[in-house]
């Protein structure tokens, strides 16, 4: 059974993106097959995600982050100036409606995502940077995120900075500390690392829930708008995660990093937890409805980009390979 579960989980982590769009059609021909997928569920379901990520946390992440704090906070502040401000220009630029402006300001204003880690790692990027960059932007997130929202959209609606600061508390915080202090109490055991090595497959599920609620959630409002308010929406998260992802390179060459460091943090501005985006948008803006749309289809696109720019930086390297992709010795 173990080995069936541990051969599913690395179907499912490879075949992510595929994965996500496919519940989400499924979601969009069948709403009620999602329609639990709402209010605490989707809360729990965030909770656990952040739960399997704490898991991967180890001691020695920690002293990465101690060893190289001015690259970390580099890399924290680009995450959390870059992508709000280019969302904002883009409602701008664009002219969207409140709903659709507090989606892409959600998904800016949100830490890294879970897997940009994994992304980091296939492109051959420095995974324990991912990790702390991971680490601090979502550490950050319970006053960071509340107060870029409230900054930027605070104008036009009401915010709830303290009830969202809450929010974020218990779904990244507070399963992320417990992760941690499983790994660092139980992580010797071979049983546990058996249960670990299985994570990643319910993470990718408790996703795919959560994109397939969000779609069931917003089906008629897509119906009634048509085909031209997806593809609308869809052409503005990805030029916000495009940009994201070239500004955040940019921050690393400007900032001499190395070519792996350079990729990490491209791909750390880039890829934005759309997940817990997509749970403030429900339980914060219910007045804003499509507010949520801009988060379930970053959700999915995300991981998508992610994956695509991670095998063109790997075919780089293929005509390249004479480039050291990380930092001197």
């Amino acid at each position: 059974m173990l080995v069936f579960l541990q051969k599913v989980s690395r179907l499912l982590t490879t075949y992510t993106p595929w994965f996500i769009i496919a519940v989400a059609l499924l979601a969009f021909v069948m709403p009620p097959l999602f329609s639990w997928v709402a209010g605490y569920t989707q809360t729990a379901l965030l909770g656990f995600i952040m739960l399997t990520m704490g898991l991967t946390l180890t001691t020695a992440d920690f002293k990465a982050l101690a060893s190289r704090p001015w690259d970390i906070a580099l890399g924290a502040f680009a995450q959390y100036t870059l992508m709000p401000l280019i969302a904002f220009s883009l409602t701008r630029l664009f002219h969207l409606d409140t709903a659709l402006s507090v989606g892409i300001v959600l998904v800016g204003c949100c830490p890294g995502g879970v897997s940009s880690n994994i992304m980091s790692y296939l492109c051959k990027g420095d995974v324990a940077f991912s990790v702390g960059m991971t680490t601090v932007s979502t550490l950050l997130a319970p006053l960071a995120t509340p107060a870029l929202v409230l900054l930027i959209v605070g104008e036009k609606i009401e915010v709830d900075a303290v009830g969202m600061f809450v929010n974020i508390l218990i779904v990244t915080i507070i399963p992320v500390a417990a992760g941690f202090l499983l790994n660092l109490l139980l992580g010797a055991r071979d049983s546990f690392r058996k249960i670990q090595s299985v994570m990643p497959a319910f993470s990718v599920l408790a996703l795919a829930c959560i994109v397939g609620g969000v779609v069931a959630l917003v089906h008629d409002n897509l119906v009634k708008g048509g085909a031209a308010l997806f593809f609308w929406i869809f052409f503005v998260v990805f030029c916000h995660n495009t940009l994201g992802y070239l500004t955040g390179y940019l921050t690393g060459m400007l900032a001499r990093f190395s070519r792996a460091k350079n990729r990490t943090v491209s791909i750390e501005v880039g890829m934005q937890n759309a997940g817990l985006a997509t749970v403030l948008a429900s339980q914060f803006f219910t007045a804003q409805p499509l507010a949520v749309v801009p988060c379930a289809i970053s959700c999915a696109w995300h991981s998508i980009s992610g994956t695509v720019l991670a095998a063109l930086f790997s075919y780089w390297d293929r005509r390249h390979p004479a480039e050291p992709a990380s930092d001197p010795v």
